[in-house]
């Protein structure tokens, strides 16, 4: 393990035990700082628990008190916001960002209207998945494919650095990557035609794959292995509708997660909506407790932050109500629910969720227990992400 990832790991460690001792890192006597900063789940009514779990995406360039993302912050307290620069609906480009100068002085305002340390996520691939694109000023990046054919762990690790340093400078502390996906199928509309994955071989995924992480831990960014479990042999794109993997997909899909989450380097796993019978009969992957939970959480052992695929998405929006998907979604075991704005957009979609899960909750369909572990696992990550390495 390297000086820089221990360091960040012990301030973690460290503040957690002086959340749990008051006054261990400066005295009996004295309060802990950061007490404020991550309450416990007792602490915080349940509507403010549940705000924790939303992932928000938004219109703003620059934020104003009459942006619905202003107030989803400041009223309701939502835990995360993902950012654009296509906007899908409108079809045109500098939905959110426009320069590095402008996104980090969105990013300020983000954060500077959350009472709680907020997840500033993005989708930062390289390649052709790359919302931070060189013509707006930022440093060019490249496809996986392209590193995974080089294999030369010291480029991956190089152009993975860079990625992360620029998110770092652009106040964004998660990135949905790496790719974990094997390209089993060159011809997948949604990861093989993007190139996307490192490879077919299980092996060479796991290797760059884990210097993605390692780059980005460095840095104080959070990285999410995605699309569990397994969207490379997919014939179909989940953006449009459901795809059945069950006659394609194999077991040897799940070993960068097996891998990378035995070694501790998983911070964040991304469920696909992709069905498959083989794990479940009913219900695709997101919405799937054998999948989530019986797979991921009790096969694997990985006890770090779920986040859905975006919940608007074709392959949900087409198959389930809004309100039985989100329901599904908590059940089998997700805790941030990534709502993106992008395919449809719903300026009120945040209250409107919060008093949903509410209300499942108090009609008992939702346990508070099932909700409070999720809140307790997003500031655990939070927690860390408040102190990365020197």
């Amino acid at each position: 393990m390297d000086d820089g990832r221990r360091d960040w790991l012990r301030g973690a460690l460290l503040t957690g035990a002086a959340a749990a001792c008051p006054g261990l890192l400066s005295g009996c006597a004295t309060a802990d700082p950061d007490r404020r900063r991550f309450p416990d789940a007792s602490e915080l009514p349940l509507e403010r628990r549940i705000a924790q779990m939303l992932l928000i995406g938004f219109r703003a360039m620059d934020l104003t008190d009459d942006d619905p993302v202003a107030r989803d912050l400041r009223q309701y307290g939502i835990g995360g916001v993902i950012l654009f620069d296509y906007d899908a609906v409108l079809k045109c480009y500098q939905r959110d960002i426009a320069s590095p100068e402008q996104l980090s002085a969105l990013t300020a305002s983000l954060r500077d209207d959350s009472s709680l340390p907020l997840f500033v996520a993005i989708d930062q691939e390289g390649g052709r998945v790359s919302r931070l694109k060189e013509s707006y000023g930022f440093p060019p990046t490249v496809s996986a494919r392209s590193l995974g054919r080089g294999n030369d762990l010291a480029a991956t690790r190089r152009h993975a650095g860079e990625t992360a340093a620029t998110l770092r400078a652009a106040g964004i502390n998660v990135n949905f990557a790496p790719v974990v996906d094997l390209d089993v199928n060159p011809d997948n509309p949604v990861i093989g035609r993007f190139e996307r994955s490192f490879s077919a071989d299980p092996a060479v995924v796991v290797a760059h794959a884990r210097e993605v992480v390692l780059a980005h831990d460095r840095r104080g960014v959070a990285t999410c292995l995605k699309h569990f479990p397994g969207h490379g042999s997919s014939s179909a794109d989940s953006h449009f509708g459901l795809v059945d993997v069950s006659d394609t997909w194999s077991e040897t899909e799940l070993e960068p997660y097996r891998v990378l989450i035995d070694e501790g380097n998983c911070r964040m796993v991304m469920t696909a909506h992709i069905y498959n019978r083989r794990l479940d009969p009913v219900y695709p992957a997101t919405l799937s407790q054998a999948t989530v939970t019986g797979l991921l959480r009790e096969r694997l052992g990985f006890d770090g932050v779920v986040v859905s695929d975006d919940l608007q998405m074709g392959a949900i929006r087409q198959n389930y109500p809004f309100e039985t998907a989100i329901e599904k979604a908590i059940l089998a075991g997700v805790d941030v629910l990534d709502i993106c704005n992008e395919s449809v957009y719903e300026p009120d979609v945040a209250p409107r969720t919060i008093e949903l899960v509410a209300r499942l909750t108090r009609q008992g369909v939702i346990s508070e227990a099932r909700i409070d572990r999720s809140y307790r696992r997003i500031m655990k990550l939070k927690r860390a992400l408040a102190n990365p390495p020197a």
